[in-house]
């Protein structure tokens, strides 16, 4: 069992760390940034949004409580007025892309879109290149991709385009901003949360991590099959980053909690990877989630990011029960987008 207990916050959101590998030297570029490296705001006040390793509570915060705001009609201005918005994913995408090309259109932005064989990069330019290109053209560029954070970083090596990460092999931070802020709005406070997550270890949990990790008595409790937990530098950032948070890992079902607030899988299989074991349908059995789960949890919500594969990671009565928010979770992607790109772009001078 590995437990992260009372940890310490991670104060400076502008000075950019680096995460320390096993052997004692700093990851180069990926999964996380290294230092000198441009992964929240550069010289001219741009922010991008690569990792919520390296956004601090009060940035985090202040993007929950603007989608919080859009999500409730209480804003109605279009900080993106006339600002041009790049929307490239290079793999599949139902909720993120539609939710980031609908929040630049809402924001009074305009959203240019680009598919998996529309770039360059598919012909051998590089990402560095490809970033400096487009950032003489766009105000921002939404990025998925199989790989990891260095291919972002390079987009990000220039000082007039915003870069946000919409899913990388390593971490899906704008995911996580909708779950947050689906906590927010069902239960009207993240601090102090009881999670349950079960399933793999992926890009989804990595980054609900981090941003849990940022709210004081939040206990997140992971069940991974073994060998396909959080892996060593997601931990170890997340040791950087926790307030008091407590974030306990266990590749069993065993020892669970008396209570949880919140029970969150995602689909076993993660878009764009596959599993190294031939049998891993029954590795993971035992971390389906059940009417068994939601019985030994009966007050607790159940969320999923989307989609979902019905009678592999969780069971129809459940998604489809009345514990169910996983509808609601998705329409704050739209949300949580457009509180995204607010920040990231507009640059409130509140927030600097």
């Amino acid at each position: 069992m590995i437990t992260i207990v009372d940890l310490l916050a991670f104060r400076n959101p502008y000075l950019l760390t680096g995460c320390m590998d096993t052997t004692g030297t700093a990851s180069v570029g990926r999964p996380y940034s290294q230092a000198g490296e441009r992964s929240i705001v550069d010289s001219a006040g741009r922010r991008h949004l690569i990792s919520l390793r390296d956004v601090s509570h009060d940035q985090l915060d202040y993007m929950v409580n603007r989608a919080t705001g859009y999500a409730e009609g209480m804003l109605a201005d279009q900080p993106l007025r006339d600002r041009i918005i790049g929307i490239y994913f290079g793999l599949t995408s139902t909720r993120t892309r539609t939710a980031f090309t609908t929040a630049a259109i809402r924001l009074g932005g305009h959203a240019i879109t680009y598919g998996p064989n529309d770039l360059q990069v598919n012909t051998g330019e590089s990402m560095s290149d490809t970033g400096k290109v487009l950032a003489r053209m766009l105000d921002a560029l939404v990025v998925r991709i199989l790989g990891g954070q260095d291919n972002l970083l390079a987009l990000a090596a220039q000082d007039r385009m915003s870069v946000v990460n919409a899913m990388s092999l390593d971490e899906h931070p704008t995911q996580a901003l909708a779950d947050v802020t689906t906590m927010r709005r069902t239960f009207g406070r993240i601090d102090g949360l009881r999670v349950l997550y079960m399933g793999e270890g992926n890009s989804t949990a990595t980054a609900l991590c981090f941003a849990l990790a940022k709210y004081s008595d939040v206990e997140l409790y992971v069940r991974t099959p073994a060998g396909y937990g959080l892996s060593d530098q997601a931990r170890s950032a997340a040791e950087g980053t926790a307030t008091g948070a407590r974030i306990e890992e266990r590749h069993d079902m065993l020892h669970l909690p008396e209570h949880v607030d919140v029970i969150y899988t995602t689909r076993w299989q993660t878009t764009g990877t596959t599993k190294r074991d031939a049998n891993w349908r029954n590795i993971f059995g035992p971390f389906r989630v059940d009417r068994s789960i939601l019985d030994r949890f009966p007050s607790a919500v159940f969320m999923h990011d989307l989609p979902a594969h019905r009678g592999e990671e969780v069971e129809s009565a459940v998604i489809d029960g009345p514990s169910s928010i996983v509808f609601d979770q998705a329409a704050n992607k739209l949300y949580s987008a457009m509180a995204a790109l607010e920040w990231c772009v507009a640059a409130y001078e509140g927030q600097r």
